[in-house]
């Protein structure tokens, strides 16, 4: 498996995960990305990462900063095809999802879901994400998590 940061030569791979995903959750067309939008997920200060296994994309992930949260970002998008299901692939991109953000400076990640994607509420829950109020107008989106991003901890090694 490998995960790279996606740019603007690889809109058609994320694009069509993208909208694979928002089709898989039934979101109302009107509130599906148009190409502009995806094309800015590509962008800075956007930020975007696919995921492969055997050359073949099987996962995406977005960051779009939050400025009116302070120094916050949101996460967005988060999709593994079924293929790709049970290989960890959803663990590796929020990492480099981020890895990406402590970088850039974000001391908060956000995110938003919908109450019948358990899977997805769970997996958040697992990664550190505790609920939080209502940060944006999203009318489909029920529940809503935010995660401090610390610096990774290091393990000390103990002296003999």
């Amino acid at each position: 498996m490998k995960v790279a940061q996606a740019g603007p030569g690889d809109f058609a791979p994320f694009a069509a995960l993208v909208r694979e995903y928002l089709a898989s959750i039934d979101l109302p067309p009107e509130l599906r990305d148009e190409d502009a939008q995806l094309r800015a997920y590509l962008q800075p200060p956007d930020a975007a990462w696919l995921a492969f296994v055997d050359d073949a994309p099987l996962g995406t992930i977005a960051l779009r900063p939050l400025p009116e949260r302070g120094n916050a970002c949101e996460v967005k998008r988060l999709y593994v095809r079924p293929a790709g299901r049970g290989l960890g692939i959803a663990h590796h991109l929020l990492d480099a999802l981020e890895t990406y953000a402590r970088a850039q400076g974000f001391a908060w990640a956000y995110l938003d879901t919908r109450a019948d994607l358990t899977a997805a509420i769970a997996f958040y829950r697992r990664r550190g994400y505790e609920p939080c109020e209502r940060y944006n107008d999203n009318p489909v989106a029920s529940f809503f998590f935010r995660r401090a991003l610390s610096p990774p901890t290091t393990r000390r090694r103990r002296s003999p």
